[in-house]
């Protein structure tokens, strides 16, 4: 055992905060919240008070979605809550389940006979590793309840802070803030970790708390089982997604032969006209055939 452990030690092993589980496990340094939120919310870090992580469990959109989301739930001193979710993989649909799971936070925090007044800011934080928003280049962006004729705010009960990280810009000697948060989030090695650790004591906190948990024989273990169950279901969606293009491309092809043999051109005149062999152009015939009830 000390063997298998001196030769961790040794493999420059660093987790990676893109996964989610990391993610989760920096969060609950108390230091490491506080400078973030500190630098999310563009406040001095001494401002940002008690914050207290509430726990949360693997969360499923569906009993069909194995995978789960692991998020970070926090509430802090004034009441306010704040969740934040990393998200790798790109979700097609993300802006419907993120307004999903603000109305379920928001409105879960009134029970009955409560009045209204006691409903708290509720904020939530997406740190996506893949384009959201396309046709601009902005890579940190707050979106809240605004009055569409003169952009004035209605409300800051509701906000969403939409950070992507493949956006960020050509590294700046001077940038601090979220920037530099963004960038140690979205760091991929322990050269990055340790550079960006210099210029800031909570980065430094939270490139320490990395270095803690890639030495935790136990963390690492769920680290990894977290990775592979992630590569595992991209793996199966963009399988499920080539067996539908090559669906797709097997039905074309049989209405395209379909059109042809009704033109009264042969199997093999089809098979040069398309670029198929013959061999499939005679079963896509087939096929066609049967389902329109022809007898050859």
């Amino acid at each position: 055992m000390r063997n298998a452990n001196e030769k961790r030690n040794n493999d420059n092993f660093i987790m990676l905060p893109t996964v989610d589980f990391c993610f989760k496990e920096l969060m609950k340094n108390p230091k490491v919240r506080k400078g973030f939120i500190a630098a999310l919310l563009r406040k001095d870090p001494s401002l940002i008070r008690k914050t207290t992580l509430i726990p949360t469990e693997l969360r499923k959109e569906s009993e069909d979605d194995k995978l789960g989301i692991l998020d970070v739930l926090i509430e802090m001193a004034d009441g306010t809550k704040m969740n934040m979710e990393m998200q790798v993989a790109y979700f097609e649909y993300w802006i419907n389940r993120v307004l999903y799971y603000i109305s379920k936070v928001y409105s879960g925090q009134i029970k009955t006979g409560d009045s209204y007044d006691t409903l708290k800011p509720y904020i939530h934080v997406s740190i996506l590793d893949f384009i959201h928003f396309p046709h601009d280049t902005k890579c940190c962006r707050k979106i809240a309840f605004c009055d569409t004729e003169n952009g004035k705010q209605y409300t800051d009960l509701m906000e969403i802070y939409i950070l992507e990280l493949k956006k960020l810009p050509a590294e700046d000697q001077n940038e601090a803030g979220i920037i530099r948060w963004m960038r140690f989030l979205g760091g991929k090695s322990r050269k990055e970790f340790e550079d960006m650790a210099k210029k800031d004591e909570y980065i430094e906190e939270a490139y320490n708390e990395l270095k803690r948990l890639s030495l935790d024989e136990q963390k690492r273990m769920e680290y990894e089982l977290r990775q592979k169950a992630v590569r595992d279901y991209n793996t199966q969606i963009k399988s499920a997604e080539k067996r539908g293009i090559e669906t797709g491309r097997h039905e074309a092809l049989k209405q395209v032969v379909g059109h042809m043999l009704d033109d009264g051109k042969s199997e093999n005149e089809i098979s040069g006209l398309i670029g198929c062999g013959l061999d499939e152009v005679i079963r896509l015939a087939e096929e066609w055939r049967k389902e329109n009830n022809i007898i050859s």
